[in-house]
């Protein structure tokens, strides 16, 4: 992210100085379009696609009780689209009035500046999600009954927070890709933003297609938790460059959360899936079980935590070599003051 420099000048109308600075204004107004139609009977139907949870399915479990579960459908994209705009919104908020204000106080350099935006911005998302999502898993009881994963499958209906969280998820990796103009992004950082906005966007959107929400679900916060270790250990290093021990805590987890990553989803995928009764491609129903679905998935999700891997490790050895620079130089300090004197 870049720094966003205010000024007294007001930029023409529509020209993108105004865009960037005014953008929350402009999408909280359209957003305002949306909840106003809920108001009048003639655009409420409209509106109600964009704002509420779509496909709602009503099931008795007896003659008192009913539980309401929600699948998926084209509709949806209304709703992810709205809530994109919830994001955007939000980022706004947090950008202006917690994260410029200590970037004043500190009076960070560029580079540090742009990195404390990113990890303040990521830190406040992963926190968040990561205590929805392990508030839906211990409600659900997937931890504690990890057959569930794959059994029963496919699991085209889902709770109403599941499905929410979904489409919460989607809505805000989508804002991330406006947020890069928004944000005046560095086009030697774009291709990196770009990767990982689309890794997200893919793997959390297959999930939700192919009714494996509930691996998807678990493997989400496992991540989340992890990197939001290490962007609270970057926060921290940032006030204090002596504070690197969340650091090395955070490398350890990483290579833990990619083995067991890997482990559920080849026990998911690989046996759970392989095993069922429930054979067979019908879009219909919902059911992805087939030979050649199983092993893209698997693929993709190897693929991407060998990427991962592969990105850790390049990290921990300029780690490693910053240190050892740092080392050197002030060796040779100390020496030349003991040669002066």
């Amino acid at each position: 992210m870049g720094i966003r420099k205010k000024t007294n000048k007001n930029p023409p109308v529509l020209s993108h100085e105004f865009v960037i600075q005014n953008h929350a204004d402009i999408v909280s107004c359209v957003a305002m379009v949306f909840l106003l139609g809920l108001m009048f009977e003639v655009t409420s139907k409209f509106a109600v696609l964009f704002i509420t949870v779509q496909y709602n399915v009503t099931i008795s479990t007896n003659e008192e009780t009913a539980v309401n579960h929600f699948h998926h459908g084209i509709k949806d994209l209304a709703t992810i689209f709205f809530y994109m705009l919830v994001a955007i919104i939000m980022h706004a908020i947090i950008q202006e009035y917690v994260l410029d204000k200590i970037n004043r106080k500190k009076h960070f350099s560029k580079t540090k500046h742009s990195k404390f935006n990113e990890s303040g911005q990521l830190s406040a998302f992963y926190l968040f999600s990561f205590g929805w999502g392990a508030s839906i898993l211990l409600s659900e009881n997937f931890l504690s009954n990890p057959v569930s994963l794959w059994e029963g499958y496919p699991h085209t209906l889902m709770p109403f927070q599941m499905k929410f969280y979904y489409i919460c998820q989607l809505g805000y990796w989508l804002h991330a890709l406006p947020e890069l103009y928004f944000q005046k992004t560095k086009k030697e950082d774009i291709p990196r933003q770009l990767v990982y906005i689309f890794l997200y966007l893919v793997h959390i959107a297959g999930a939700y297609i192919l009714n494996l929400n509930r691996l998807g679900l678990v493997l989400l916060v496992l991540h989340y938790f992890i990197e939001l270790l290490f962007h609270v250990s970057r926060l921290v290093y940032f006030s204090n460059e002596n504070r690197q021990m969340g650091f090395t805590i955070w490398a350890v987890l990483f290579v833990l959360g990619r083995l067991l990553t890997l482990s559920l989803s080849v026990l998911t995928v690989g046996f759970g899936l392989a095993t069922a009764e429930n054979q067979g491609f019908d879009l219909a129903a919902g059911n992805f079980n087939i030979l050649f679905v199983r092993i893209t998935v698997l693929a993709a999700i190897c693929l991407t935590q060998a990427f991962m891997m592969w990105k850790f490790i390049n990290f921990q050895l300029r780690r490693w070599r910053e240190h050892a620079q740092a080392q050197t130089l002030k060796k040779k300090q100390v020496s030349s003051k003991k040669n002066r004197k």
